[in-house]
């Protein structure tokens, strides 16, 4: 009988994929999505901040109290925290993102090993299903050439590479003949997707589109310099969801400065009223309590803030990590005061997100991913969660849906 293997998957979507290639290159065990009935279970971690390393070595000491798995840690974690939690005994193996097609020989391996591999690889790998997902998240690319200040990242995935246009069509293909519609093109930053391939991310968006099966096409995180004149002819497709999630770290001229950011806030707010204007809701990735945050910047911020037309935010604390320029940087903002801006900026993007949905008159076209105590949810072109009530069995399907309610933290309709 063979061994079961639970994975583990933490932080962004480069590392959904990765646990997808990890699952599909496993032959002599068999995969299973209770963790209670692993034999071996996989931590594919983050190391972002300070928390993600805190959430991983949570996870490793409740395992510890209910199972007798072994464990084996990869992802961007193995890199800063794998080698003390090998030495203390309560992880079995530490491999490298580079590592992951040789999982099976990984994993039966009978000592303990350390094994981060190249930094440089370019993945090869082709995904042709996602266990237990609805939408497909592809890697179009790995590392980055940016150095904020405040960043790890480049330093455990290292320099922007892009993966081969040809395998990246490939998997698409098989994927749609698998019933997958929508597809999530992810990477470190995505952004710089051929970049030293003489081609570009909008040039490989408009080839996935012409793929049958294709019905939306979806990015993560790109930056406010990536989206050039030929990007932006691509706005009105009627593939591309219209939703942007585009990284400004923060909307104050000075601060930007201190971050090592290449974004303006002046351009980044003619950008996003152009956006706006299009019928794009918007979302950004912001950074409270970094050293040097004033309160009198963190009010300037806020204004600015307010006069973006952003209606989603994925905000978070500043937290040191080694290594970085900011981790020396002075004064440092109090803990308390950095949280305190958290959740004001959250409470304004949620106010501007519930205007949104409130304003937008038009036709929702949902994607519903999963079913809970009788109701569906899912998500449509906006990226905004909506909450159907129907007697009809709606899991996986595409809806369109015109009459709805929008609450407070998401859209509701009753079919």
């Amino acid at each position: 009988m063979k061994q079961k293997v639970y994975f583990k998957t933490f932080g962004c979507r480069t590392n959904l994929y990765d646990s997808q290639v990890m699952m599909g290159a496993l032959r002599k065990y068999e995969i299973t999505q209770i963790e209670e009935e692993a034999d071996v279970v996989v931590l594919n971690s983050c190391t972002v901040t300070n928390g993600a390393d805190t959430h991983v070595r949570s996870y490793i000491s409740q395992l510890e109290k209910k199972s007798d798995a072994k464990i084996f840690l990869t992802g961007c974690g193995a890199h800063t925290k794998g080698e003390s939690l090998l030495a203390s005994g309560r992880i079995h193996g530490v491999f490298g993102q580079s590592e992951k097609l040789k999982i099976d020989t990984l994993l039966s391996k009978e000592k303990p090993f350390y094994d981060l591999g190249d930094l440089n690889y370019v993945d090869k790998s082709v995904v042709d299903d996602f266990v237990g997902k609805s939408r497909a998240f592809i890697k179009i690319q790995e590392g980055c050439d940016f150095r904020c200040s405040y960043c790890i990242i480049p330093f455990v995935r290292g320099d922007a590479r892009s993966m081969d246009e040809s395998r990246i069509l490939e998997q698409i293909q098989r994927l749609a003949l698998n019933g997958f519609g929508e597809f999530i093109l992810t990477g470190t930053n995505v952004g710089s997707y051929g970049k030293r391939t003489e081609t570009s991310l909008a040039k490989l968006m408009k080839k996935i589109a012409q793929i049958r099966g294709v019905r939306r096409i979806r990015l993560g995180s790109i930056e406010p310099i990536q989206i050039d004149d030929e990007f932006l002819e691509i706005l009105d497709e009627p593939w591309l969801e219209k939703h942007l999630h585009i990284a400004l770290q923060h909307t104050s001229p000075k601060m930007l400065k201190l971050m090592n950011r290449r974004n303006l806030y002046k351009t980044d707010k003619e950008l996003f009223e152009l956006l706006a204007s299009k019928g794009f809701s918007i979302g950004t990735d912001f950074i409270t309590g970094h050293p040097g945050e004033s309160e009198e910047l963190w009010d300037e911020a806020m204004v600015n803030l307010v006069n973006l037309p952003l209606t989603h935010v994925h905000a978070f604390t500043y937290s040191k990590r080694d290594n970085t320029s900011s981790a020396t940087m002075k004064p440092e903002v109090n803990g308390k005061i950095a949280k305190k801006r958290l959740h004001e900026l959250e409470k304004i993007i949620k106010e501007k997100n519930h205007i949104f949905r409130k304003s937008f008159a038009g036709e929702l076209d949902v994607l519903v991913e999963s079913e809970v105590d009788g109701l569906y949810h899912g998500y449509d072109q906006h990226f905004n969660k909506i909450v159907v009530e129907s007697k009809d069995d709606l899991l996986g399907n595409w809806i369109k849906i015109q009459d709805y309610e929008p609450r407070e933290d998401f859209n509701y309709a009753k079919l």
